[in-house]
């Protein structure tokens, strides 16, 4: 099955956690692969790693894409990252994998369409689930599930900044 969680709402990696941490507690094997996104310091990446059930990769720089003049590490890391995620869906391995914030890699043009739709293809008998923001319309229709959250308020527009423990 393939899951997608999209939209501009808070959540959609916090969600594919709590499905992370569901399926440990029932003994599956999980991969977690997280697109622009390689720091270790965020508060889930460092209680997930306590798991022995649970392999994480990630990928990406420390520093955020422009999304108007990507880097080119930007466009090597994101396909590192699918390359990675090839891997592990050939492997069979695993019986749930998220791909943390592909939805935006591929919208920031970091990834062709094509590859993550061939992705979805080799699902095979695992969950995969897919995050981020602008899910492409072609990925929505392919998947089995897909959530969107949307944002009604948000404490950034009053000028909060990110919280540690609630953001990262």
């Amino acid at each position: 099955m393939v899951q997608i969680y999209t939209g501009n709402g808070k959540g959609k990696t916090t969600s594919s956690l709590g499905l992370i941490l569901r399926a440990l507690g029932h003994g599956w094997r999980v991969c977690l692969i997280q697109f622009m996104k390689n720091d270790w310091s965020y508060g889930e990446i460092i209680s997930l790693s306590k798991f022995e059930n649970l392999d994480i990769f990630k990928f990406g720089t420390k520093n955020l894409v422009d999304p108007k003049n990507p880097a080119e590490i930007d466009f090597k890391e994101a396909d590192a990252g699918w390359q990675k995620a090839r891997e592990v869906l050939k492997s069979a391995k695993y019986q749930l994998i998220v791909l943390d914030e592909i939805n935006v890699a591929v919208f920031m043009k970091l990834l062709p369409l094509e590859k993550q739709l061939e992705l979805c293809e080799l699902a095979g008998t695992a969950e995969l689930v897919m995050t981020g923001r602008y899910a492409d319309e072609k990925v929505i229709a392919r998947a089995d599930l897909v959530t969107e959250m949307r944002e009604v308020k948000h404490y950034y527009a009053s000028g909060t900044p990110s919280r540690e423990g609630i953001e990262f």
